[in-house]
């Protein structure tokens, strides 16, 4: 008998995790929570439990004989959902709320890596504008203003000159785009290179890296527009040197999980870790406590072993095995509503994909329609996500474009360009 996992959450991140488990074969049902109507069609159950109702889902665990549960979001994360289920005896995959705050706080995060000499961008931290404001205006453009808490990857202003910089911190501080997020700033160098995305499975002073991946994260071609949560992704990421990948591993993942532990702070899940490949090597650029989305939805397909198994053995103290396809790339391009991330446009009809045997969808934003006819309504920003594989980097955007170019793509819009900066490079 196959073990019974539930999985916290509602976007294409949690679609993916999901859609892996059911592939590796120790697994045999997923329900998520909330989950979303595109899932369903993966036969992935869904339950209309709120991530933020931890007693409901405690008991939705102990009810439904649940083997262990898998948190994908960043925010119950932070309010504690796995103390919650470990006072409860049930076993669950990510960090406590102490261990969360490495995502939760930017400030926190900057301080840890201080702490323990991890290479990452100059900082300061301020709670008024005009303190941050004269620090602006004497360090000069560009420079990368963060809001210090959660704010969905859309609070960094890259400036790059002061009139932009202050329109950030004005946002920031007197408009209060970001909320509580907002009430603390962090003001770094602009650093100069090319990003990409590590995570690791981690577990105490144990890791497991995967894959590295590229994340897109303006709204439109070229890099122009808003900063969103990501408009997709490749992996892997050739103009990364091995050389970079592995003194990222030696010079930040170790020595974080390591100083995590040192600090009474123990991770266990996955660590993100946003870098940058600078002259200098590989620096930090942010930490996330998560999957990260939708670099998830590029580097899970890669797996050629079982995620469930090897996750059930995290938890269990044992020897996870983890296997990667080496020989082929894979690319997801992100469908968003007109007018992400600002101004969202709800409602656009989500149009059925036609994909061969390397591709598949992965829904975020939708709902079901309101007639009963088993269509997909656009319900968010983001709608879903094309994945597709194939030999190389032109290969796969290739194929991942003669797909979505094939589409009714009306009141939705996507990038042409993910993945060009390896054809680039």
């Amino acid at each position: 008998m196959g073990q019974k996992v539930l999985i916290i959450g509602s976007g294409a991140r949690e679609h993916v995790v999901a859609h892996t488990l059911l592939k590796g074969g120790s697994v045999d049902e997923v329900v998520c929570a909330p989950g979303n109507p595109g899932m369903e069609r993966d036969g992935i159950r869904t339950t209309q439990l709120s991530p933020s109702n931890h007693a409901a889902l405690i008991d939705f665990v102990e009810d439904n004989d649940i083997d262990w549960v898998f948190v994908g979001p960043e925010v119950p994360l932070i309010e504690g959902i796995v103390d919650d289920f470990e006072a409860a005896g049930i076993k669950a995959f990510g960090p406590n709320k102490a261990a969360a705050q490495i995502e939760g706080s930017k400030d926190y995060a900057k301080q840890l890596m201080e702490r323990h000499g991890i290479p990452t961008a100059k900082y300061e931290t301020f709670d008024d504008l005009e303190r941050a404001s004269m620090y602006v205006s004497e360090h000069g453009t560009p420079i990368v203003i963060k809001a210090d808490g959660l704010a969905a990857g859309k609070g960094v202003t890259v400036a790059m000159d002061d009139d932009q910089a202050q329109e950030a911190l004005k946002q920031i501080f007197l408009d209060h785009r970001f909320g509580a997020a907002g009430a603390k700033v962090v003001i770094e160098e602009y650093l100069e290179g090319q990003e990409f995305s590590l995570m690791s499975f981690v577990r105490g002073n144990e890791f497991w890296p995967m894959p590295i991946s590229q994340d897109h994260k303006r709204a439109y071609d070229g890099d122009k527009g808003p900063n969103t949560g990501g408009m997709g992704a490749y992996s892997p990421v050739p103009q990364i040197s091995d050389a970079s990948v592995n003194a990222a591993i030696e010079t930040i993942v170790r020595p974080t999980v390591e100083a995590m532990v040192d600090e009474g702070v123990a991770f266990q899940g996955i660590l993100y870790a946003g870098l940058i490949d600078t002259v200098e090597g590989p620096k930090v650029i942010e930490f996330n406590a998560r999957f990260g989305d939708p670099e998830t939805e590029v580097v899970l397909p890669r797996l050629t072993s079982d995620l469930g198994a090897a996750l059930s053995a995290i938890l269990d103290g044992e020897a996870p095995t983890f296997a990667w396809n080496g020989d082929s790339t894979t690319i997801g391009v992100v469908l968003a509503s007109d007018g992400y991330p600002d101004q969202v446009v709800k409602g656009a009809h989500v149009p059925d994909i036609d994909l061969d045997d390397d591709s598949h969808v992965f829904y975020a934003g939708v709902s079901g329609d309101a007639d009963g006819k088993g269509e997909l309504v656009a319900s968010s920003g983001r709608v879903l996500l094309v994945e597709t594989s194939g030999r190389d980097i032109a290969d796969a955007q290739k194929k991942v474009y003669a797909i979505l170019d094939g589409i009714d793509a009306s009141g939705l819009f996507f990038r042409h360009d993910i993945g060009s900066k390896a054809l680039e490079a």
